[in-house]
């Protein structure tokens, strides 16, 4: 009764938290009215031209692709964690998002930086660090504590062909690459966000779909083999969903860390049976993602940080926790 109270009073105080961040994010700012007044036009419709723009074109749009991404990053984390049953089974360690941004930098160095040309090398750069994790950690069977070590072996090759590639290419290919790797919201519109989010709802569903299988998978693959489940055949789709959801938000956005390693563990612990939640991981994402991108906005006065630097500084000290509680 005690636990569930807890985590009800959790969820509860995450979700007014989120509310408090939608609310800050849209509204406080130089460019927009404070007083209620001036709140409720905006709402309504009635405000001027431009503050109109700069809260529901400009402000709304950005919102609304952190609760996205970061919604599809917690989604990934979840999956992959269930998958190899541990809590560093994520696309930030395997190296699944190091793999789409080669995809997105032999798109940029080939064809210019064109915005479909970089989601599709994102995609198949993702796919292939997966294929190859998977064939190098088969062993008659995987074993989640093999793909992780395969995995960062894979990205630390790959990081280094991504060094190489940067200096062999032209100089402002180099720098949009730079800039692009560092992971930002800076400049989204619903006209980038909103086909993504049918792709990104789309492999959801599926995930959800699958979601029976994994619960199975995560008993031993034995235990699922003996109640129906083609084990190598259900983990190698899940990976695909989950490596597709990391590949579409790393297209968009860049490479942003740690959302994907953190979301899935919080939710977990908010859960009254302490189960990994798909559902329960993308809120935790989006909340994630929402509150590094106000930072991100806000952390430094006439000057917008990359969200990717921020997660990565706040990730970093989370990963370590997770390391000595693991090795615990």
């Amino acid at each position: 009764m005690i636990s569930n109270t807890g985590n009800l009073l959790s969820k509860t105080l995450v979700s007014a938290t989120a509310l408090i961040l939608v609310y800050f994010t849209l509204f406080i700012g130089d460019d927009v009215t404070h007083n209620l007044q001036g709140i409720w036009q905006l709402i309504i419709g009635e405000a001027d031209k431009y503050q109109s723009i700069v809260v529901w074109q400009w402000r709304a749009s950005r919102l609304f692709s952190a609760i996205i991404i970061g919604a599809a990053l917690g989604i990934s984390g979840a999956v992959f964690q269930s998958l190899v049953r541990n809590p560093l089974g994520s696309p930030d360690i395997t190296g699944f998002n190091v793999g789409a941004f080669t995809g997105v930098l032999i798109s940029i160095a080939l064809f210019g930086n064109l915005y479909w040309y970089s989601v599709v090398g994102a995609i198949i750069g993702g796919l292939c660090a997966a294929i190859l994790v998977y064939i190098f950690a088969y062993r008659d069977g995987h074993s989640g504590f093999r793909l992780i070590i395969v995995g960062i072996a894979i990205s630390a090759t790959l990081t280094a062909f991504n060094q190489w590639l940067s200096l062999t290419v032209s100089l402002e290919t180099a720098m949009t690459a730079a800039l692009w790797s560092a992971g930002s919201l800076n400049g989204m519109t619903w006209s980038r966000i909103l086909p993504a989010t049918l792709l990104i709802m789309l492999l959801v569903g599926l995930a959800c779909l699958l979601n029976t299988r994994m619960k199975l998978l995560e008993m031993g693959d034995d235990t699922a083999a003996a109640l129906g489940v083609s084990v190598n055949k259900t983990r190698l789709t899940i990976m695909l969903i989950g490596v597709s959801l990391t590949a579409v938000a790393t297209a968009i956005t860049g490479p942003i860390s740690f959302v994907s390693l953190a979301a899935p563990q919080i939710a977990r612990r908010l859960h009254p049976q302490k189960h990994i939640t798909l559902i329960g991981s993308a809120l935790v994402g989006a909340f994630l993602l929402l509150s590094a991108d106000f930072i991100a906005q806000h952390a430094w006065q006439n000057a917008t940080l990359p969200v990717g630097l921020v997660t990565i500084s706040l990730g970093g000290l989370y990963l370590v926790y997770l390391i000595i509680r693991e090795g615990k």
